[in-house]
Order: structure tokens, then C-alpha cells, then sequence
């Protein structure tokens, strides 16, 4: 397995000699994706935060981020955290926007912070008007995200793509990867109704025009009678369709919210933060055999191996 960094300090590149144990992390959400590293200072390399730094496995793409953090020791080794173009994002800024996609609120930020734009697929809904008020940007364009989700039960993710970012639906990022008992070295299985589970939708809008407070609900009596009431409250902004937001916020929430943990997997560069893998596995209250979101993943990267540790959530998801 041939793995290459390459560091470009000004117009300098550099290849260096790097310990094994070379980790990359990403998120489905609210996240920049992460590379870590340790490298030998054999007196010749030059290397400081801000510098450009690719890595590729057997010639494949995989992160282009820049150096965020630099540590050295008395054996002369550097750790070094980079961090793709999402770490900007979390920069804080005021918007007012009307009738946008997400995707093109994200490129308007882009455009903004000078960030690259890789393939931004439209999402089809636009959101009728929004103030983001100090906010980061992030939080901006999950919200459209979500807002997204909740109205048209499509969900979309954000992820930058070796330098460019990239907006896909989450079914055009389906692998064709098993998850089953051999897979992985153990695997920790959870449900819950604790957080993110909603058997009862209450959403309001203060209307000018009749000067009253309209009020749309949406409620699952059999599960509201088996947990007791879990209300997820929100108002409406102008233009929004309060009976189909609040029956599409029932069918994402009125469901048990389940994760699963699974550690050492065999790798495959493929799989990031908002992939979808194929489960089968057996996990004591339900046999599941569909797809999961990859929620959470963790590839390191040793001389002749690759290995995984997933947090996946399904197969009805949570957002």
C-alpha cells in the first residue's frame, strides 16, 4: 500500500519521511475533516501553519487541507493537524437572505470567504427568508440544510472533495460496502428515545393578515401512548406549508434513534462521513439489513494496513 504527503511551503514541495499511524477523520456534519500525522525533521524540511498538504493512497485522492497545528519533541518529530477547507466554516458572520437553495447560500458564502466550489448539486427547495445573526458559518448552512430536509425529506450532505466543496443528495453517496458480524473487531449498538425523537409536532405561525395564531400538529397517539409526549415545538416563516412541515418533521422524528459503533474495519478510502453502507447484523432488539449514514469515521493508515472505526446511524435516521 503506497501512501504519499506532500507539503507545499510557498513554492516549495516537500515529501516527507513520515512515522506510521497517519489518521484520517471525518464527520457527516458540523465538522471539518482532519488529518494527523508525525514526520521526521531531518534539517531540510520547512514546514509552518498555513502550508498547502495533500495525501494521496495508491494514487488516489483522499485530503488537501492546510497545516492548522505543529507540535515537535526531543526525538525530532513533528505532529502536525491539518484541516480541509471546512475548517473555515466555522468563522461567525450575519446573513439575510430570501428564496435560496442551500447550495446557493453555500456558494454565496464560498464566494464570500474564497473558499472553492466543486460539484453543489440544487437541493429544489428554496427557503423563503432567513437572518443569520453571528453565526458560524456552519451552523448557516446546516440550518438551510435542515430546513431542506424538513420540508422536502431529502437530506443532503457537505463535504469537501480534495480541496473543492462538494454538496451531494446522501443516496448518491450509497457504496456498495458489507457491514456484518465479521467485519469489524467488536461492535456497540444503542437505541434511544432520549434525544432527537419526537411523537408529537407543534408548529405556529402568527398571521397578520387574520391577526391570529395559526397553529398546525401532527401527533402518533400509538407511540405517544406507549412514550408519553415527546414534543417538538417550532414556528413558521412566511411562505412555509405548516401541515406538510409538520407531517414531514413526525415521519423524520417519531422513531427511535439508533447508533452503532463498530471498531477496525477493513478500510476502504471511499467510505467518509455521509457515506451510506450496507448493514446486516443482529442487534438484540432488531435484525438490521439495509443502509446506514456513516456518522462518524476514523481510517488509520499504518505501512500494510487500513482500518476503519465507524458511528453509523439507521436505518431510519435521525438528522
Amino acid at each position: 500500500m503506497d501512501y504519499e504527503i506532500i507539503i507545499q511551503n510557498i513554492d516549495e514541495l516537500y515529501i516527507p519521511i513520515t512515522e506510521e499511524g497517519i489518521i484520517w477523520k471525518t464527520e457527516r456534519k458540523g465538522v471539518p475533516g482532519q488529518l494527523d500525522f508525525k514526520i521526521l525533521d531531518d534539517g531540510e524540511i520547512k514546514i509552518e501553519e498555513g502550508n498547502a498538504v495533500s495525501f494521496k493512497v495508491n494514487g488516489e485522492k483522499v485530503f488537501y487541507g492546510f497545516v492548522f497545528t505543529l507540535k515537535r519533541d526531543k526525538d525530532k518529530l513533528i505532529s502536525v493537524t491539518c484541516y480541509d477547507q471546512l475548517r473555515y466554516l466555522k468563522n461567525k458572520d450575519t446573513y439575510v437572505y430570501n428564496n435560496k437553495t442551500a447550495g446557493e447560500i453555500i456558494k454565496m458564502i464560498a464566494e464570500d470567504f474564497e473558499m472553492n466550489c466543486g460539484d453543489i448539486e440544487d437541493t429544489g427547495y428554496k427557503i423563503p427568508s432567513r437572518v443569520e445573526d453571528n453565526t458560524t458559518l456552519f451552523d448557516m448552512i446546516q440550518n438551510a440544510l435542515d430546513l431542506t430536509l424538513e420540508n422536502k425529506k431529502e437530506m443532503y450532505v457537505l463535504y469537501d472533495d480534495f480541496g473543492k466543496l462538494t454538496l451531494k443528495n446522501i443516496s448518491s453517496l450509497a457504496l456498495d460496502i458489507l457491514v456484518d458480524a465479521e467485519t469489524g473487531e467488536n461492535f456497540d449498538y444503542s437505541s434511544s428515545i432520549d434525544s432527537d425523537t419526537y411523537n408529537k409536532v407543534k408548529l405556529t405561525f402568527d398571521n397578520e393578515d387574520t391577526g391570529k395564531r395559526d397553529v398546525y400538529i401532527s401527533q402518533d397517539r400509538e407511540n405517544m401512548n406507549k412514550w408519553g409526549v415527546l414534543q417538538y415545538f417550532d414556528t413558521l416563516s412566511e411562505g412555509e406549508n405548516g401541515k406538510a412541515k409538520a407531517d414531514a418533521l413526525l415521519s423524520l422524528y417519531n422513531q427511535k434513534t439508533k447508533t452503532l459503533s463498530i471498531n477496525n474495519v477493513f478500510g476502504d478510502i471511499r467510505v467518509r462521513g455521509g457515506s451510506m453502507l450496507i448493514v446486516k447484523l443482529d442487534l438484540g432488539d432488531v435484525v438490521v439489513d439495509n443502509f446506514m449514514i456513516v456518522d462518524k469515521c476514523k481510517h488509520e493508515f499504518n505501512k500494510d494496513e487500513h482500518f476503519m472505526d465507524l458511528t453509523l446511524r439507521g436505518g431510519d435516521f435521525i438528522a
